[in-house]
């Protein structure tokens, strides 16, 4: 499949590196050019190129950059065919993206970023901490394989998504649609808790949307006091001990 990744955070190199070595066509962009992604993004046949590049000719478009920012890439997502699937890998955090209204009024995260894009959208990739998903892929059938729910409202976008997730090492599961996306969201059960998949679909039912923002900023607030500040990633296992002590 050809890939382009916009984004070259931790989850957008992971992206790069898993999806390339599992044989796709990736070429990955960040904001600053190409000349600044780093070698060990490319480690595996991934190709640095400019913003405008990453969307031509593909099958699969994964953004991987801050909430915030999607407005910003809106008119590269315009042109394209109304066939290509975007996926979405972000999360709200209000001290990092500063305020969204709509999102701070109810908003589902990933409903707003469909609005911005004016196109429908998956969302997978947001639910793992960067240390988990960098380092805790198994192959299909393995033991205590992580899962990683998956949400779109288009079938083919579903699928396109769940079978790429599994070439990154993780379970896919049918978390259902965008409007039920919330579910995956900072501050529920299943995020960054690094569930097995028959662990999935209680925690997704099990979600409260009332309470999960709250959650969510009580974890940002101990990864403060624990790390120094807001955005440094913590390492894996701390990081899961974490959200399963908040979110579940």
């Amino acid at each position: 499949m050809n890939i382009g990744i916009l984004g070259t955070g931790h989850i957008g190199k992971t992206l790069a590196r898993k999806l390339s070595a599992a044989g796709h066509d990736v070429k990955v962009a960040n904001s600053r050019g190409p000349e600044t992604i780093e070698a060990d993004v490319l480690a595996f046949g991934a190709r640095a190129v400019s913003t405008a590049q990453a969307v031509e000719d593909v099958d699969a478009v994964i953004l991987s950059i801050p909430l915030n920012r999607i407005p910003t890439i809106a008119p590269l997502i315009a042109n394209l065919p109304a066939e290509t699937v975007v996926i979405d890998t972000s999360n709200y955090y209000p001290h990092r993206d500063e305020k969204i209204d709509a999102i701070e009024a109810g908003q589902v995260e990933s409903l707003w970023v469909a609005e911005q894009l004016s196109r429908p959208i998956a969302k997978a990739w947001n639910a793992i901490g960067s240390g988990s998903f960098a380092t805790k892929g198994k192959p299909a059938g393995s033991p205590d394989r992580i899962a990683l729910p998956v949400a779109a409202d288009r079938q083919n976008d579903r699928s396109v998504a769940m079978a790429l997730v599994e070439d990154t090492g993780l379970d896919a599961f049918d978390a259902g649609t965008i409007a039920d996306s919330w579910r995956q969201q900072p501050g529920t059960p299943c995020y960054c808790t690094d569930l097995a998949r028959e662990q999935m679909a209680a925690a997704l039912a099990s979600a409260d949307g009332s309470r999960s923002p709250k959650r969510r900023d009580l974890a940002v607030a101990v990864m403060q006091e624990r790390l120094g500040d807001a955005t440094t990633n913590p390492d894996a296992d701390f990081g899961v001990r974490l959200s399963r002590a908040i979110y579940m």
